[in-house]
Order: structure tokens, then C-alpha cells, then sequence
């Protein structure tokens, strides 16, 4: 029954998300919007992300009661969304409500995840969020005739998401006390490790945000990129599957094996984009640099930290949050032809960086 709320949870959450990062623009452009409006209230959830968890740092602790009104605030936003949509300003507060609501959801479960599953079932059922992402990204493709049709979508899957989340805190045995005596959280302690984390997502900025347009103006249609994404899924869904031996090996090793073939991912694309097998062969890495990668640096922070979510938190905000914002900025002010050797360079000082790290302080197994 864990296994299964635990993979339900994933699938409505990143089900979620699919609603909210492929949808939502489109449905405030329809509604009148402009590309500028729709890159700030875009730009809030990273910010939110990243600024959440310095909260957390003294005065507040993720714990239970925290985690409860998290769930019950971001349905309070989804039901506001409704509201909020016409009103440019009131929009843009719920989002960023919203985005600090989920800055807490995703770091807290993977904890219970970690702690319950352990390195063997943990890909599996993690995997079940893509699954949802891709699911969503395709039946609501057929039926999005109105802009409120995606907000209809956005609630239904947010409220399942919610009710497995609070069918997973029988699992949670870490008291608010607990994690009080914890000691003091450090980003010093492995700061090559978190500027590691960070790069890494900057690396990925030209690829979410502007892979789409590099692939179609090298003569790749439109239909055929979508392919591309969805094969880049499927290869991170089978890692998913099958990575349990790989994460029982040296975990620093397995991330930095990713970082060094997500170097030569950013420089396939740079090198080949208009070659349409060059370009699958480069998605398929995808199982490393999102699928393998993703699982190993949760499970590393798990074994670094002894406060277990805050570091969760921060992972999200440092790395998705700052990361992808600044990402996604000098994505845009560096696209062109050299777009992907940027992003090869930001992977590759990426691994550079965990050279750094003093490997007799940790366990690395």
C-alpha cells in the first residue's frame, strides 16, 4: 500500500506540473497575456523555490503541521486560479503563494520515499511521476477548447495529489522534536557539492527553454521534436526502473559519471541539430542527466545531512530553483548557434566543482 500511495502521489504531482509548465502559458497567452507577463509569473515558482527554505533555517521546521498547510494552501491556490486569472497582479501573488506551498510538498515526501523504500524501490516508484507528466502532456493536449478546461485539470490532479500526500504521513516517523536537536545546517560544510548542483541545472536552461525552437529552426519539424522530448521521458522512466544496482555503487562517482555525459549530451546537440539520430541518441542520455542523476544526488544529500528535508528543500531551491531561474535568463541572452556549448561548459565546471569536496568527511558508498 506505501509503494502504491507513494507512486500515485508522484504521478498526480508531476501531473501537475505538466498542467502548470505545458499548459498554462498558452492559456495565458490566449486570454491575453504578454510574453513578458508570462515570463514573470513564470519566473516566481524558481524564486519561491529557492527563497523558501532560508525560512527554515531557525525559527520553522517542515514538520507534519507545516506540511499540512502546504498541501491545504496549494489547493486553496488552484481553487483561486479561477479568480485571479483576469487580474495580471492578483495572478501573480496566488503564483507565488502557490510556489512556496510546493517548495515544501516534494522535499518533505522524498524523505518518507528515501527512508521506506530504499535505493531499490525508490526509482520505481518515482518513475510514476513521469509517467503522470507524460500522460497529462496528451489527453489534455485533445481536450484544451477553453482556457478553463486547463484549470479544471490543474485542480482535479492537484486535490488527488493532496489526498495521497496525506495518506503517506502514517510513514512519517521524524517528530518535530527530533529534528530540533538536530545539528545547525551547513551549505559550507560541502559548498562544492551545492555550487556543483547548481551549475548543473544552469546547464539545463538552454534545453527546457529554448530546445524546441534550436531543434525546428535546424529543420527538425515540430511533431518530430515532440518525439524527441517524449523518447528523452521514456529513457529516464527504464533508468528509473532499473538503477537500483548503479545507486548501490560510490555515489559521488555515479554523479560525476552524469555530469561528464551530460558534457557530451550539450555537445552532440551543438555538434549535430539537424541530425535526427545524432539528436535521439543525445535524448537517450536523458537517463543519466535527469533520470540517474536526479535519484543519486537525492540519496547522496540523504547520507550527507542529518536534518534530511531541509536539505531536501534546498537541493529544490538551489538547484531547480536558482539554478533553473538563472538557467533560463542566460539561455535567452546566450541562444544562437553556440547556445550548447555554454551548456557544456556550465556541466562540465559542474563536475569540476565535486573535485572539491573532502571525501574523508563523507560516506560515498
Amino acid at each position: 500500500m506505501l509503494f502504491f500511495n507513494l507512486s500515485a502521489f508522484y504521478f498526480f504531482y508531476f501531473a501537475a506540473v505538466g498542467v502548470y509548465v505545458i499548459f498554462l502559458p498558452k492559456v495565458l497567452h490566449d486570454i491575453g497575456y504578454s510574453t513578458v507577463d508570462i515570463g514573470i509569473i513564470f519566473a516566481l515558482a524558481p524564486l519561491m523555490r529557492f527563497a523558501t527554505p532560508f525560512l527554515f533555517l531557525k525559527h520553522i521546521q517542515l514538520d507534519q503541521t507545516v506540511f499540512k498547510l502546504a498541501l491545504f494552501v496549494s489547493v486553496g491556490c488552484s481553487m483561486m486560479f479561477y479568480f485571479t486569472i483576469e487580474n495580471f497582479y492578483m495572478f501573480m501573488i496566488n503564483n507565488a503563494i502557490l510556489g512556496t506551498a510546493l517548495s515544501l510538498i516534494l522535499p518533505y515526501l522524498e524523505v518518507t520515499a528515501i527512508k521506506t523504500l530504499g535505493k531499490e524501490k525508490y526509482g520505481k516508484s518515482r518513475l510514476y511521476g513521469s509517467i503522470g507528466f507524460m500522460v497529462i502532456s496528451l489527453v489534455l493536449a485533445k481536450f484544451l477548447t477553453h482556457p478553463h478546461v486547463a484549470l479544471h485539470y490543474y485542480l482535479v490532479v492537484n486535490v488527488l495529489t493532496v489526498i495521497f500526500a496525506l495518506l503517506l504521513l502514517r510513514h512519517d516517523d521524524v517528530s518535530h522534536d527530533e529534528e530540533q536537536s538536530k545539528k545547525p545546517f551547513s551549505f559550507l560544510e560541502y559548498w562544492p557539492f551545492w555550487l556543483s548542483l547548481f551549475f548543473m541545472q544552469v546547464s539545463f536552461g538552454g534545453f527546457y527553454n529554448f530546445f524546441t525552437i534550436y531543434e525546428t529552426e535546424h529543420g527538425i519539424s515540430l511533431e518530430m521534436t515532440s518525439y524527441l522530448w517524449s523518447f528523452g521521458v521514456i529513457c529516464e522512466i527504464v533508468m528509473l526502473y532499473f538503477q537500483a544496482p548503479l545507486l548501490k555503487r560510490n555515489l559521488l562517482a555515479v554523479i560525476k559519471f552524469c555530469l561528464l555525459i551530460t558534457v557530451v549530451r550539450w555537445l552532440m546537440v551543438y555538434a549535430y541539430p539537424d541530425s535526427l539520430t545524432i539528436t535521439f541518441i543525445s535524448q537517450s542520455i536523458h537517463a543519466f542527466s535527469f533520470g540517474l542523476y536526479h535519484s543519486a544526488v537525492i540519496i547522496f544529500l540523504f547520507s550527507l545531512y542529518e536534518n534530511k528535508k531541509l536539505a531536501q528543500q534546498f537541493m529544490y531551491g538551489v538547484a531547480y530553483g536558482l539554478g533553473g531561474f538563472l538557467g533560463a535568463l542566460l539561455a535567452g541572452k546566450l541562444y544562437g548557434e553556440y547556445l550548447f556549448i555554454y551548456s557544456s561548459l556550465f556541466a562540465f565546471i559542474a563536475y569540476l566543482c565535486l573535485h572539491f569536496i573532502n571525501t574523508k568527511k563523507i560516506s560515498v558508498s
